[in-house]
């Protein structure tokens, strides 16, 4: 008779059930896993074996046969350990099979019995609970992330002994995970304040406005003028993300083994800031089975990137799409998988390669140089890129004079969770949150301007040779400085703000 324990394995940042089915019969001993295992599955019947007898129980010395149903699909991991060790002692009588009938289980084994954790739980235990499983066997570690699902009964477990005995007379109490639903935690202000930056008004600016709307941002000014100090202030006038936010981005981190018991859920907006020298493959994501890359850890969250023209020009290009469609597909020739990539791009650079361009006679650079230097941020991408603000040198007055006198960044946030909660009341019933995330027919009807404007636009759209990407870009911007204003009417003087934000680039690459 054969015995079948559900699984489950990934496909991105989903599950789907793995039906484990084993056979014992006679014949030559043996111990077969068919199913595209890959070479950690195929590891785990010297894991399964040790474990069992370790364990005190009996390993039948037969012709055992696991089949990981389906066959199509590559298997991969050590999570298969636990339900291949449940389904040998089901057909030797140790558990009972109609005990685990509608249980899955995942988790490795070490020799002694123990149960290991391992990556990808929770996007695992969520996909299977949508598919009506509701009891759920994971390793102790795990249980606190798994336990986030509600209404799944968790049981966090150690060893397999402790398994055995869960289904003869010492039941384990399901877990349960405490987490902060929503919101930023009163004590996030006392780290990084925007009250710290001296000077800059006009950078803090647009950085609200990027904040308030999820636009992207691009800082360009000289060395030691506060860019990258102000990139890491960003997250303190962001709120926190909601509870599907959250689970979201927490799904991904599992994946990368990111999530333990004491981080369980990730309830601030995710700051990923990937050194220059990093490659496409580590930003967009990959493998031979892909694996989830920056843009994907950076999920509702903001991706730094600092020193914009260091990174290799295909790294940077490969953004282009990611940042227009939210998600990144990565084909391979074991999976095609697709993975969110819904960030807030904040870049910071210099004018050039001294940083001291259109600083008088300064800049030691021939145009030569500058050019070659600029030339890396293609136009296209630069097309992306909402907001453009410039930094300047810091003055003495403003060092000596400053202090105390910034503002700080919970009030910032204030205003900014304001606008937020106009957008949200806008767009209850649009399946979008932010202004940045308006279609084109989306723009029409929530961002209406007067003949004023429409003179305002007409003229940076012919003198300044727009896309049609950048008009909706300004008009997107125009929606959010109204929103910061309280104003649900776009007025002349918000569109002139927003045109602002897009003068950097002719005057750099024009």
């Amino acid at each position: 008779m054969v015995t079948k324990v559900k699984s489950s394995s990934l496909n991105g940042v989903n599950g789907y059930i793995v039906e484990v089915e084993t056979d014992i019969g006679r014949g030559m001993p043996a111990f077969d896993i068919v199913g595209l295992p890959d070479s950690a599955v195929k590891e785990s019947k010297e894991r399964v074996k040790a474990a069992i007898r370790n364990c005190g129980f009996e390993f039948p010395v037969k012709h055992i046969t696991i089949n990981l149903a389906p066959a199509h699909t590559k298997k991969e991991g050590p999570s298969f350990d636990l339900p291949i060790a449940v389904g040998i002692l089901s057909q030797t009588g140790v558990i009972l099979s109609e005990k685990t009938a509608d249980t899955m289980f995942m988790g490795e084994l070490s020799l002694d019995g123990g149960i290991r954790p391992v990556r990808g739980v929770l996007p695992m235990v969520h996909s299977a609970f949508n598919e009506g499983i509701k009891n759920f066997i994971v390793p102790y570690d795990n249980s606190q992330e798994a336990a986030l699902i509600e209404g799944a009964n968790v049981y966090g477990v150690k060893s397999l002994t402790e398994l055995v005995n869960h289904y003869k007379n010492e039941p384990i109490s399901p877990a349960h995970s405490d987490f902060l639903k929503t919101g930023a935690t009163p004590d996030k202000f006392n780290f990084l304040d925007f009250a710290d930056v001296k000077g800059q008004a006009n950078v803090k600016r647009a950085l609200e406005i990027a904040a308030a709307g999820y636009h992207n941002i691009i800082m360009i000014g000289p060395p030691g003028s506060g860019k990258t100090m102000m990139a890491k202030r960003l997250p303190y006038i962001m709120p926190g993300l909601t509870f599907n936010e959250s689970i979201d981005v927490t799904k991904i981190y599992s994946i990368c083994g990111l999530v333990d018991n004491k981080n369980t859920l990730i309830t601030e907006r995710p700051f990923r800031a990937p050194h220059h020298t990093s490659s496409h493959t580590s930003l967009t994501g990959g493998g031979a089975v892909p694996k989830p890359g920056e843009i994907s850890l950076a999920h509702k969250g903001m991706l730094f990137l600092d020193e914009l023209p260091e990174f290799q020009r295909n790294s940077l290009e490969v953004l282009r799409q990611p940042m227009e469609e939210h998600t990144i597909t990565l084909a391979r020739a074991a999976a095609t998988i697709t993975y969110p990539s819904d960030f807030m791009l904040v870049a910071a650079m210099n004018p050039c390669l001294c940083g001291n361009l259109f600083n008088g006679d300064a800049c030691t650079c021939t145009q030569t140089q500058i050019n070659k230097y600029l030339q890396k941020i293609s136009g296209p991408l630069l097309d992306r890129i909402d907001i453009q603000t410039e930094t300047t040198k810091i003055d003495y007055n403003d060092i000596r004079y400053s202090k105390g006198s910034g503002e700080k960044s919970e009030t910032i946030l204030k205003r900014v969770l304001s606008a937020l909660e106009m957008q949200k009341q806008r767009y209850k019933n649009s399946g979008i949150l932010y202004n940045s995330q308006l279609s084109a027919t989306q723009i029409e009807e929530h961002c209406p301007v007067d003949e004023k404007s429409h003179v305002l636009l007409k003229q940076a759209f012919e003198s300044m040779g727009l896309s049609v990407r950048a008009y909706h870009k300004i008009l997107k911007v125009a929606r959010t400085i109204a929103d910061l204003d309280g104003n649900e009417k776009i007025e002349d003087i918000h569109i002139m703000e927003a045109i602002g934000y897009r003068s950097l680039d002719r005057k750099y690459w024009g």
